[in-house]
């Protein structure tokens, strides 16, 4: 059985997809890996990319935002993305990309962390995890799946971009935090 930081070595030497030819740095995840809260993404941005951790440019600082408005703190969480390495001109990654690091990847960090709630951010995150795609209707709920409850938002980009998507993501993350306050 490996463990969390022998996992991120794994992911840091991946070439099982042709996004490993152009990343500076894979992004396997970050965070506490005995937490009851995992937060998925999409795939790494450009200042992820550079400094190798997850939500760490303008969309990290967004969803700190959100975090904060709900008293969770970063540190007490795990975050990462559904693809770990840098799509090129910040495209949407793949569906084979998607697969690739699920099945190799994020099932394995999930089953090495065994979160109570996985927060999904966005649309790949629900692809990837979920194989569903209507993020608009699904948003702000709890969902059942894999024999694991997900949390359902939008990805901290939409909500930096589009002032009724942030509005839509503040009611969720408010919704998110009387779940978390079950948790705990």
């Amino acid at each position: 059985m490996s463990t969390l930081f022998s996992l991120a070595e794994e992911i840091r030497r991946c070439t099982s997809c042709p996004l490993w030819k152009k990343r500076t740095l894979a992004v396997p995840g970050d965070g506490n890996s005995k937490t009851k809260i995992m937060f998925v993404g999409e795939a790494p941005g450009v200042e992820e990319d550079r400094q190798g951790l997850p939500f760490v440019g303008k969309s990290g600082k967004f969803l700190n935002e959100m975090l904060n408005l709900v008293d969770l703190n970063r540190k007490d969480l795990f975050i990462t993305g559904a693809v770990k390495c840098r799509p090129e001109n910040n495209r949407v990654p793949s569906a084979k990309e998607l697969q690739t690091c699920k099945e190799l990847w994020l099932d394995k960090q999930i089953g090495l962390i065994k979160p109570e709630l996985i927060v999904i951010l966005g649309n790949s995150a629900l692809k990837s995890l979920l194989k569903k795609t209507k993020l608009s209707e699904l948003h702000g709920k709890i969902i059942m799946g894999n024999n694991q409850k997900y949390f359902v938002t939008y990805h901290p980009a939409a909500g930096m971009r589009f002032p009724k998507i942030k509005e839509e993501m503040k009611k969720d993350f408010l919704k998110l935090k009387s779940f978390v306050n079950l948790l705990y």
